[in-house]
């Protein structure tokens, strides 16, 4: 009875294969391997972020660069062209001036002549003179000539102060030298006599304000 006892014991008892076949595999993928754990998931996406950021800041550090040669370059032709107008700035001018010197020229060779014609030097001369006035009206040099006007302090420069009765205080009776204006700068101070009340001491103040 003993024996038949063991016997149905061993033969209810689950073998080792019976174990294998019946314990829980692992979950496997499309091309049966098994997934990687959530660590490893995790650590795959930083790598792939890490290398997306990579290619981010080679791509800024080459743009980066490029913009800096493009600045170079500006900041190099900049500087030549600066160079060149320094140099060349008034050759346009010097051009037309040459004109203006060689009508000069001939007029004084006319004038050493022993007949030479007063009138036609003359003549000769106010044709040079309107050369002149030409040349610098196309360079934006423009004349000042106050005499009849009131005494400007930004454009003119009193020589002295002279006694009048027919014109008012401060009013420019005589032009010593002509001023003159390149556009909106000042070249040169016209040079001019002021006048002042007849009974006014020597000495008398100018009214700038006036």
């Amino acid at each position: 009875m003993a024996e038949q006892e063991n016997s149905r014991r061993s033969e209810d008892a689950p073998s080792p294969e019976n174990d294998e076949q019946t314990a829980p595999r692992a979950p496997q993928d499309a091309d049966g391997r098994e997934p990687e754990s959530g660590a490893g998931q995790e650590l795959q996406a930083l790598e792939e972020e890490l290398e997306q950021a990579r290619a981010r800041a080679e791509e800024n550090w080459n743009e980066y660069l490029r913009a800096r040669a493009e600045v170079d370059n500006v900041r190099r032709r900049m500087e030549r062209e600066v160079s060149q107008a320094r140099k060349y700035g008034v050759e346009k001018m010097a051009g037309e001036i040459l004109a203006v010197k060689d009508s000069l020229e001939m007029g004084l060779t006319a004038a050493r002549e022993a007949n030479a014609d007063v009138a036609k030097l003359t003549e000769g001369t106010e044709l040079t003179l309107k050369m002149l006035n030409q040349v610098l009206e196309k360079f934006s040099v423009t004349e000042i000539n106050p005499a009849g006007r009131k005494f400007d302090p930004d454009e003119h420069e009193a020589m002295a102060m002279q006694p009048s009765a027919e014109h008012e205080p401060n009013t420019v009776i005589h032009v010593v030298q002509k001023g003159y204006r390149l556009s909106d700068r000042l070249l040169r101070p016209a040079m001019v006599i002021v006048a002042r009340p007849a009974d006014q001491q020597q000495g008398g103040q100018i009214d700038e304000q006036a």
